[in-house]
């Protein structure tokens, strides 16, 4: 038997491999990953900083970022909004234009990321990574987009999250199941586009421009404002981003933008970041989310961690696993209520 270690105030807790038993549940498998040590231990401590938002007073904020909705993640999101396991969506254009896409009844199909693009082309079929779309569906979505946009009136811009507010509701009246902006309409939860100008969602409002001199505008600083406006109407905050730094760039400003108007704004209390992203600083490696105090204040009981893994394989385990460890947070917890007309208000935590 080899020399005992010297006690020491690091070598404390052990790891311990995880066993075969009869708990098949996700959230038992996470429970198990709380003993063990990289992105297993990260994806537990994620579950449960996701239980420990539920269980305060806390204004959730989920950041999607990415090809998800082709991935397949749309129920998952749909149903996180419905039953409220989070209160406002930060996103991309990428996924409120694919949302879109399915919500107009089309659908997106397996591929492979070998098949040539030239082939692909050839039969009229657009391609991200291993997930197949129709060019001519994608132009359809596009002209559906500019004619809802000539709906609306043009002689003032929008906020994206007044846009998608309408949009939802537009939505909701032909679509057949729910997806991200139909649930966040239904649930009055605030959806905000960062970034929306790099983005397919804006060709169609853009060839609106162009053909029939639609003067369209978007206000993107009313998002930076309406966002810290949330920050500062809530008791505690949090965020679970899943995807790139966009969403969280975008909370960053909306913090900074509120602890201008408001001192006594509190911090994110909560981060959670799933990527697989990793910056490189000088040779060292950055995570942004646990670096979040070199770019604004952080609170002193700020629980964060960033898993770096892919999010169409950690959104569906953490979804998963608090259906069947979330009951009692669900069922007692205290969500902000929003009214989302032009204007954005928010009843606090």
């Amino acid at each position: 038997m080899s020399k005992k270690a010297k006690a020491s105030p690091y070598l404390k807790r052990p790891t311990d491999p995880v066993e075969i038993d009869r708990d098949r549940s996700v959230a038992g498998l996470l429970a198990k990953f709380e003993a063990t040590s990289f992105q297993a231990r990260n994806l537990a401590i994620a579950h449960n900083i996701w239980l420990n938002m539920l269980d305060d007073a806390c204004t959730v904020v989920l950041g999607l970022s990415g090809p998800l909705i082709p991935a397949g993640m749309r129920r998952l999101i749909a149903w996180l909004i419905r039953n409220r396991y989070v209160d406002v969506i930060v996103t991309d254009g990428l996924t409120v234009f694919h949302d879109i896409h399915e919500s107009l009844g089309r659908q997106h199909y397996q591929g492979s990321p070998l098949t040539p693009m030239g082939e692909l082309q050839a039969h009229g079929i657009a391609r991200l990574y291993d997930t197949l779309l129709s060019e001519e569906e994608v132009q359809e979505a596009d002209e559906w987009l500019r004619n809802f946009v000539n709906t609306q009136d043009v002689t003032r811009p929008y906020a994206t999250r007044e846009f998608l507010t309408l949009l939802g509701h537009e939505l909701s009246e032909i679509t057949s199941e729910d997806g991200i902006l139909t649930a966040a309409y239904k649930a009055r939860v605030p959806v905000f586009c960062p970034g929306v100008t790099t983005s397919p969602l804006v060709r169609g409002i853009a060839a609106g421009r162009i053909d029939r001199k639609s003067p369209f505008l978007f206000d993107v600083i009313q998002d930076v404002v309406e966002m810290a406006h949330i920050l500062v109407g809530s008791t505690n905050a949090g965020a679970l981003y899943f995807g790139t730094s966009l969403c969280s760039d975008f909370m960053r400003q909306a913090q900074s933008t509120g602890a201008v108007v408001n001192a006594r704004l509190r911090p994110l209390k909560y981060v959670v970041h799933i990527t697989l992203d990793t910056l490189h600083y000088g040779g060292g490696l950055l995570h942004p989310v646990e670096d979040a105090d070199n770019w604004s204040r952080a609170a002193k009981d700020l629980r964060v961690v960033t898993t770096h893994c892919d999010p169409t394989i950690a959104l569906p385990m953490l979804v998963t696993a608090l259906t069947q460890s979330a009951a009692r947070q669900i069922k007692s917890r205290r969500k902000p209520t929003f009214t989302l007309g032009r204007e954005l208000s928010i009843s606090a935590t």
